[in-house]
């Protein structure tokens, strides 16, 4: 398989056949993002004729008499194709309709068993797609995108120069829906600075309660030296919020979320994993991390994010 750089997924697309449609990301300014640092270029659209390799070396896996024997003897069953491909890169969801639309025509023609199709898309990614062309998409498999919408407050999605507004979240969000296509969002705790994480979580909570998610998955912010980020800590313009302060900032989002959504904590960023359905598991959830912010102390926190080495 052709893969450039460390491949990043969600967690939720651990048992999809994973293959490159992109490389790097078409922003590539967030001021915390170091997940591309190790490419040599920006941004990458690789040839189809790597993706149609990758795509017949997957067929060759389900095919190939020597995999069937081994599963036969090992009493595992018969090795069937994959329902599910996720496209990795940081947005492929960016390239041009026609290119998606090839992309699915060649995951079809080797994989026939393949319903969906998934991929991390940025905010404005939709926009760059008229609602004939969503629809058109989600009828050849394109459900159930992963959005790095990072947080609804206006002055965080401002400093770190994430490319687009709240408004954006909402607009893009709501033509998401009208063309059928699933998302999920990524929620960044953290991501206001210190003292503001509750704010933030306000106006995240306001955001997404406009929307309709099938999940969030949350995330805290961890600042690597190599960031512009630190750059901007060490200068004195900006603040990190405290281990706790982030919890108590999934609180009060948990607190102010009022749709029907799937919210989990479980990516490597977290010491602490918590998931459940909303409303349903409101209390509960929040239980857990009281007792979390009450029996834990930040120097036990903090030692786990300053030793993480990457995400």
């Amino acid at each position: 398989m052709h893969f450039y750089g460390t491949i990043w997924r969600p967690p939720y697309e651990a048992d999809s056949l994973l293959l490159q449609a992109t490389a790097g990301c078409t922003h590539h300014t967030c001021k915390f993002c170091t997940l591309y640092e190790d490419l040599p270029f920006r941004f990458r659209m690789p040839p189809l004729e790597e993706m149609e390799a990758d795509l017949r070396e997957a067929q060759l896996r389900i095919t190939d008499p020597m995999a069937m024997l081994s599963s036969r003897l090992q009493g595992l069953p018969r090795p069937q194709g994959p329902r599910r491909v996720f496209l990795v890169g940081a947005n492929p969801f960016v390239l041009l309709p026609e290119r998606l639309e090839e992309i699915a025509g060649l995951i079809r023609q080797y994989l026939p068993t393949v319903e969906s199709i998934g991929c991390f898309a940025r905010v404005t990614d939709a926009a760059l797609k008229s609602g004939g062309e969503l629809r058109r998409l989600r009828d050849l498999g394109y459900d159930g995108l992963t959005v790095g919408v990072e947080t609804g407050d206006e002055a965080a999605l401002a400093f770190m120069n994430k490319g687009y507004r709240a408004r954006d979240i909402v607009q893009q969000a709501a033509r998401l829906d009208e063309a059928g296509i699933s998302y999920s969002f990524f929620y960044l705790a953290g991501i206001s600075g210190a003292g503001r994480g509750t704010e933030g979580a306000r106006q995240s909570a306001e955001v997404f309660n406009q929307t309709h998610p099938i999940r969030i998955g949350a995330s805290m912010l961890t600042v690597f030296p190599n960031s512009e980020l630190h750059r901007e800590i060490e200068a004195g313009h900006w603040k990190e919020e405290s281990e706790l302060e982030k919890l108590e900032e999934l609180k009060t989002l948990l607190a102010r979320l009022d749709i029907p959504t799937r919210f989990e904590t479980d990516g490597a960023s977290n010491l602490i994993h918590i998931r459940g359905e909303l409303p349903r598991d409101r209390e509960a959830l929040t239980k857990r991390l009281d007792r979390l912010i009450t029996g834990t102390d930040e120097e036990t926190l903090r030692a786990y994010r300053v030793n993480l080495k990457h995400l």
